[in-house]
């Protein structure tokens, strides 16, 4: 034991030039000395942890950088195994990064254990290292802190929440302003205009043609306010939940498109709260869209199901699909923005988002949210306009 931390505080003060280990088969010599090219480019790296590993993962080489994400002095951190600083199951995902590390490079996002006990989120980089005048090879490796990373990604998300909250809240607005004052005046129009030509004479057939077109369009104008008003914010999700509103959509959908549409709605054991129906209806949207405009199907599906404390909800198409790891012609992501927008909106409320497709293979949007606490009628609802009618 004594001979063993002598060997160590050589290794740490320099001292040591070569270094015999004894593997599974026979003896390694690990040169500690000379090796400058070898470092060079990981010393240069300050603002990152740089470090050199034999295959059994003890440290022969780090830079002051990654001491100080650890919290140790230099001295203690070379000689020492780099498994000291991940948690046991953090060990399997850097023994699988090191088998298939090649000369590229692999890398992986891990947690980082400090003195103080605490964690960072790093990324860590490795690659083989192998001199030319040896057999020996080592592993370099790069260590990135991704706490500010992290940080700002939540930052993003929050701000991407807040974003979606606001931009509900004025749709409500303005669906609330169409229902109200649009379409009821539009609807007195059509009442006054039915009175006037009610009053024009049996023999005046041209003036009672142009009367009956006017009535007719006055009547698909307000058709089309109603609509636009329930898109952007359908009163019947509010009333009477998710279910209620997917087969109406649905309906709507097959009637406009002749695309077959089938509904299976499972049985909730509690209704969801209002922030995650509206996450899943504006998914539903967002993927019908897809199917509309994009996928070409002769047919769609729509699961509503309850898998014990999540639910979950999927759209199937039998179109043509996607491969949305590609570029298109223009070197964007295909149907990128709608895919995040879905994305965000899952994330938002605490879910998961799945989305896999193939040419000709059709497309799958799977989405599931926790269930939550069950709550009231009107919990967690919108109180811009607590009196608003169904449309």
């Amino acid at each position: 034991m004594v001979e063993a931390e002598e060997t160590l505080r050589a290794i740490r003060n320099g001292e040591v030039d070569t270094m015999v280990g004894t593997g599974k088969n026979n003896r390694q010599v690990f040169t500690l000395a000379g090796a400058g090219d070898a470092y060079r480019f990981l010393i240069e790296s300050m603002n990152q942890g740089a470090l050199t590993l034999t295959t059994d993962k003890m440290i022969l080489y780090a830079n002051r950088c990654f001491a100080q994400m650890v919290q140790l002095p230099l001295e203690r951190v070379i000689g020492s195994s780099f498994k000291e600083f991940l948690a046991v199951e953090d060990r399997q995902p850097l023994r699988a990064l090191l088998k298939r590390a090649g000369k590229n490079g692999s890398k992986v996002q891990l947690m980082l254990h400090t003195a103080d006990g605490s964690q960072i989120p790093v990324l860590i980089w490795v690659r083989p290292l192998a001199r030319k005048d040896s057999q020996i090879v080592t592993v370099g490796m790069v260590v990135t802190d991704m706490t500010e990373a992290r940080r700002t990604e939540e930052l993003l998300r929050r701000f991407s929440q807040r974003l979606v909250e606001v931009q509900e809240a004025e749709r409500e607005r303005v669906a609330f302003e169409l229902h109200g004052s649009i379409t009821q005046l539009l609807c007195a129009i059509l009442v006054r205009s039915q009175t006037l030509a009610d009053k024009l004479a049996p023999n005046a057939r041209a003036a009672r043609n142009e009367a009956k077109k006017l009535r007719d369009m006055i009547s698909q104008a307000a058709t089309a306010v109603e609509n636009i008003s329930r898109n952007l914010r359908p009163s019947v999700l509010d009333h009477l939940g998710l279910a209620a509103v997917l087969h109406s959509d649905s309906t709507e959908f097959s009637a406009r498109t002749g695309v077959p549409l089938t509904l299976n709605c499972g049985q909730l054991t509690a209704r969801l709260p209002a922030a995650a129906e509206l996450a899943f209806y504006r998914i539903l949207q967002e993927a019908l869209k897809n199917v509309e405009h994009h996928a070409r199907a002769r047919r769609a599906t729509v699961h509503l199901t309850q898998r014990g404390a999540f639910v979950e909800l999927e759209i199937n198409d039998d179109g043509v699909g996607f491969d949305h790891d590609r570029p298109d012609a223009k070197g964007k992501a295909k149907r990128g923005f709608g895919l995040l927008s879905m994305r965000e909106r899952a994330t938002g409320v605490g879910g998961t988002l799945i989305v896999r497709s193939a040419p000709g293979k059709g497309t799958t949007v799977k989405v599931q949210v926790p269930l939550g606490e069950p709550r009231g009628r009107e919990h967690g609802r919108s109180q811009m306009n607590p009196k608003r009618k169904p449309l």
